[in-house]
């Protein structure tokens, strides 16, 4: 009889629990370290007393990412998961903090907007949390709030695109101004004249 034969589905079970928890373990202290990459970044921020050119956003997301990964580990989401809530509301706390600091050391106009983005993201989470309480069937309530968990796990990992996003945006409509420039210039001058409406007799 080989190893299949010789597990019963009582040591499988023990079996996948152990990888899991070890899986969750190795997570988690890949996570700690991520939540504390960006404590240089605030030291250099504190000790001159200025954000510089750095950007609040990846840490909005970061926020939004860790409220919803920690609700999606809470017993009232899922009844398996507390390593996921643990380093998540960890993860929270820091970027909390950074947010904070980020304010804190902002000019007006960013101090401004990174209060707007931190109140939109807290409404956010809240609804997040309302909405998911009304389904009432538990298997549901795990999917949506899983779902909305890897969107925003999306959206932090793509947050410092933001920094490229308009520039792109500038060169796809610079090409294209040059695209027409050259069309309408290799056009001959005697259909250039030609009068965009016709004259009505």
């Amino acid at each position: 009889m080989g190893v299949e034969g010789a597990m019963t589905p009582v040591h499988l079970y023990f079996v996948s629990r152990i990888c899991k928890d070890a899986a969750g373990a190795a997570g988690n202290i890949f996570a700690i370290g991520l939540f504390v990459s960006p404590i240089p970044t605030f030291k250099r921020i504190v000790r001159n007393k200025s954000t510089e050119h750095f950007s609040g956003l990846p840490y909005i997301y970061a926020l939004l990412n860790c409220l919803i990964c920690m609700w999606y580990g809470s017993p009232f989401v899922s009844d398996d998961n507390l390593l996921v809530m643990t380093v998540n509301s960890a993860g929270a706390v820091f970027q909390f903090v950074y947010i904070i600091l980020f304010i804190t050391f902002a000019d007006r106009a960013n101090k401004v907007r990174m209060t707007g983005f931190l109140l939109a993201i807290i409404g956010a989470f809240a609804v997040s949390v309302a909405g998911s309480l009304q389904i009432p069937e538990p298997a549901l309530r795990r999917i949506t709030v899983g779902s909305l968990s890897g969107a925003s796990l999306i959206s932090m990992f793509a947050s410092p695109l933001f920094a490229i996003v308009p520039n792109g945006i500038g060169t796809v409509l610079g090409i294209t101004q040059l695209v027409l420039y050259f069309y309408f210039k290799r056009r001959p001058k005697d259909k250039l004249k030609e009068p965009l409406v016709e004259p009505i007799a």
